[in-house]
């Protein structure tokens, strides 16, 4: 050993190195050669990636149906910070993994045993190694899928980008539907009501009760120039049909002022039945695919040379450390003894 290392060899690294070099060495040869076996074990496997824009969140019947419609409601609009964040739950769902599971069997393909009581525990920890959801610096959400066959990797990446449709989709439909049945009975209701009144409006017509202002004025004067005209017979009828008119004009002027209310609420309540109907019914795309997946040629795991460096290294500093430990213990042992 060099003279300018022989000194507190325990307190130098580099001198302790020098001194148990033959010993580290052949650690790290062994460490090499053993993470270079194990390297070539581990199965290899590709990766695919799809980044996806999640659209503004906004109703089709408001963005398309709606006069004035503001800029947040545009279907063209790209997604804030929290429509990623949502994406992200969504794509993290129970429900697009077992269908993703179910379709390309991966219980199976994983190797999971389904005779095990934590098989979905064992298949939901593959998954979630192989599957990775993760959002980019620019708002946008990056799914990448490894697998050892490169194209089961980019369908089943491109797969779960198309199940975030069918996933927020059905949700956002379920509640559609209920506000478009409560809308749709309310203007049925209202439909009903007017046809109602408005046969009612007739049969106080076909009495003769078709204006009655116009009509009560009109008979006053026919009825003023008769008795002045001294027409008995005329006088008689003219008494009658005010009889008559006096009799239901209340009526009729009632449901002719409540059938004009009652159309304009429809009139409203139409436009509203109509774009519950678009949003109950009508779907479109939630997201901006970026890029799909496609079969990659080059394996992205296992990185054999990272593999095979970290483990050579890390073998080389314990050996170090478990050296430096027997070191300090047989010094102290030594100095008990003197």
């Amino acid at each position: 050993m060099p003279d300018f290392l022989k000194e507190n060899t325990h307190l130098n690294p580099l001198a302790f190195f020098y001194k148990n070099r033959k010993v580290v060495i052949a650690v790290g040869i062994i460490a090499c050669i053993s993470s270079g076996v194990i390297s070539f074990i581990i199965p290899v496997k590709y990766k695919s990636t799809v980044i996806l824009f999640p659209a503004a969140s906004s109703s089709i019947s408001k963005s398309l149906m709606t006069e004035n419609a503001s800029a947040e409601s545009d279907l063209l609009q790209f997604g804030e910070e929290e429509d990623s964040e949502r994406m992200l739950q969504i794509l993290q769902s129970d429900e697009i993994r077992d269908k993703i599971a179910a379709k390309y069997k991966l219980m199976e393909h994983y190797g999971v045993d389904t005779s095990s009581p934590y098989k979905k525990t064992f298949l939901k920890d593959e998954f979630e190694s192989n599957i990775q959801f993760r959002k980019t610096e620019f708002v946008s959400v990056k799914i990448e899928a490894l697998d050892s066959d490169p194209n089961m990797a980019a369908n089943i990446a491109n797969d779960i980008a198309s199940l975030f449709d069918s996933t927020i989709t059905r949700m956002k439909r379920e509640r559609a539907i209920d506000a478009f049945k409560i809308v749709e009975g309310e203007y049925l209701s209202l439909q009903k009501e007017k046809k109602v009144k408005e046969d009612s409006l007739n049969k106080l017509m076909q009495l003769g009760v078709n204006d009655y202002e116009s009509q009560a004025e009109r008979m006053n004067e026919a009825l003023g120039k008769a008795i002045v005209e001294g027409r008995t017979s005329a006088i008689a009828e003219l008494e009658q049909k005010m009889k008559t008119l006096s009799l239901y004009g209340t009526a009729y002027t009632s449901l002719r002022d409540n059938l004009i209310y009652l159309r304009e609420q429809i009139s409203m309540m139409k436009t509203k039945y109509e774009q519950s109907k678009v949003d109950a019914q009508k779907n479109i795309s939630e997201k901006f695919v970026v890029n799909r997946a496609i079969p990659s040629e080059r394996k992205a795991y296992p990185v054999r040379w990272l593999i095979i460096l970290s483990s050579t290294l890390s073998a080389m500093i314990v050996a170090m450390m478990v050296l430096a430990i027997l070191d300090n213990f047989k010094r102290i042992k030594n100095q008990i003894v003197n």
